[in-house]
């Protein structure tokens, strides 16, 4: 989103213009959906936590300063959410989504979701802060520069922190494979 709109559309929020907020919701629902989902992998907490973290947002909107992009702004509030729900007890969903049966290339198709079942798996056993980080800047695409401002933390711990999260999961998945 283009800094200008961005700007405008907080603006209209502060006002009290609903339709504005429900543009912001509509705008990165999917964002704070994904990034919860990934760490807490209970789906219907990470529809709460994502209700909670717009209900959030939307009581800090008039602290907002502009200084970070909002989406930036966002995920620091997600991050929040999420580290005050790893504090409690881990809950296990037995309500996995089936995959889709398609036609062609069965066999690849099938090595290709055995494939990302195992990455899920090895994504959910790293610890808590390392799936948020894998979550915003790998499968979301959340610049480093965004997540150091989101997180305050300096790049380079940014970096750090997510090769080693990578070398975790190598790690895991190598030694599952073998």
């Amino acid at each position: 989103m283009e800094a200008v709109n961005e700007r405008e559309l907080v603006e209209r929020c502060r006002s009290g213009d609903e339709r504005a907020f429900q543009e912001l919701v509509d705008r990165y629902k999917d964002l704070v959906y994904a990034l919860i989902a990934r760490t807490v992998q209970d789906r219907s907490r990470a529809e709460d936590l994502s209700q909670e973290v717009f209900l959030r947002v939307h009581r800090g909107l008039p602290y907002f300063r502009g200084e970070a992009r909002l989406s930036t702004w966002i995920y620091r509030i997600v991050a929040n959410v999420c580290v005050q729900e790893f504090g409690k007890p881990a809950t296990v969903s037995f309500d996995a989504e089936k995959p889709t049966h398609q036609q062609a290339a069965p066999d690849r198709q099938f090595g290709d979701l055995e494939l990302r079942d195992r990455l899920e798996k090895a994504i959910a056993r790293l610890p808590p802060h390392y799936r948020l980080l894998v979550a915003a800047h790998y499968l979301e695409g959340m610049r480093y520069e965004d997540l150091a401002d989101a997180l305050q933390q300096p790049l380079g711990t940014i970096k750090t922190q997510l090769y080693r999260a990578k070398q975790q999961l190598r790690r895991m998945l190598e030694t599952e494979f073998k």
